[in-house]
């Protein structure tokens, strides 16, 4: 059996990745019908993956057969309509930042609670394989302790006139709401620690837009692992690697183009086999493997579908909660916090 779904917010990043690489070809789920404002993508969207059109989000959630809703809407919107469609028995799966406050995504959950539907949010990054494969490497013990670990993110994103991600009150915020909480929400995966501390530095140093387009959080994390997220609207996207590594007492894993919203890049390890001899001219031999890990390549996005879509044919708790979204939210909060009074921020 497939899981009936319906879009809010054809447009953006339903249209370039989540339908036509997560809903379509997902063993799972089965594309119903989509609703947008903008009649003419809503009308462009329908017909090239021949659903129903709807232009309001109440005419979409009165389809009976609709049983999931994905929102990929301006944050603004989230939470208006999560709780629209959790009051109509839709279960959601809601695109990241949650919502602008951290009272919107508390109600976000308590109504779905309390109508009885699951609520997923869109941290896809988690099901990239490479991802997956650094997690069980840190689990297995292979890199020892981890002490200190980094995530990249950064593209080209210029000034465009009526763009969302570029009005504070729409989005909530620039390159570090939209692309440092994926980051963040990977290093906490990884290493399987909640970030407890933040210190942020953000600016506007390439664009003429009131958000920003450079940011860095240095992060502290429950083991008192030491972690950097990086993410820039402000590097061309050939320039940047969007790197990852983590760094262990017993080794490292270092990997390129794998934060983002491909399923390929590359990883290496670089495990250590013994460090002997240390003297005051700080002479050591060392010897360490360099191993070129390999992978069976995920989509994120068709594995997000497919997950959340057995969540909801088995009747689990999704692996990528509303809890999850609204903890992501508070660390993106501190660290707008910490930049604005220019010292380290508890998160709690």
């Amino acid at each position: 059996m497939s899981v009936k779904w319906g879009v809010i917010g054809c447009g953006g990043i339903a249209d370039r990745r989540t339908i036509p690489e997560g809903v379509i070809p997902a063993k799972n789920a089965k594309l119903i019908a989509v609703m947008d404002v903008d009649r003419n993508k809503l009308k462009e969207v329908s017909q090239k993956y021949q659903v129903r059109a709807y232009s309001t989000e109440e005419k979409l959630l009165n389809d009976k057969e609709i049983e999931a809703i994905y929102i990929a809407t301006p944050v603004y919107l989230h939470a208006q309509q999560t709780i629209l469609a959790a009051r109509a028995g839709k279960h959601i799966l809601c695109e990241k930042a949650m919502a602008l406050t951290i009272k919107d995504c508390q109600n976000m959950i308590n109504v779905c609670r309390e109508n009885k539907v699951k609520l997923g949010i869109g941290l896809m990054m988690r099901y990239h394989a490479y991802h997956r494969k650094a997690q069980e490497m840190v689990n297995q013990g292979l890199l020892g302790k981890i002490v200190f670990c980094r995530a990249q993110l950064s593209c080209w994103y210029p000034d465009i006139k009526g763009a969302w991600r570029q009005i504070p009150e729409l989005g909530g915020g620039g390159s570090l709401i939209d692309m440092g909480s994926h980051g963040i929400d990977v290093l906490e995966t990884i290493i399987g620690s909640k970030v407890k501390e933040v210190s942020c530095f953000i600016d506007t140093l390439a664009h003429h837009y009131p958000v920003e387009d450079t940011a860095v959080v240095i992060v502290r994390f429950d083991n008192d692992t030491l972690g950097v997220a990086d993410n820039c609207f402000s590097i061309p996207d050939a320039s940047s690697q969007n790197r990852l590594e983590i760094y262990g007492t017993k080794g490292s894993i270092l990997a390129e183009g794998t934060v983002g919203q491909s399923p390929g890049g590359q990883m290496w390890a670089y495990l250590g086999k013994k460090t002997k001899g240390y003297d005051a001219q700080q002479r050591r031999e060392t010897s360490s493997t360099r191993e070129e890990i390999t992978v069976l390549s995920v989509n994120m996005y068709q594995a997000e579908i497919e997950d959340f879509s057995r969540c909801i044919e088995e009747d689990l708790p999704p692996s990528v909660s509303g809890e999850d979204g609204l903890w992501n939210q508070k660390i993106v909060l501190a660290c707008y916090k910490s930049a604005t009074r220019g010292k380290a921020v508890t998160v709690d």
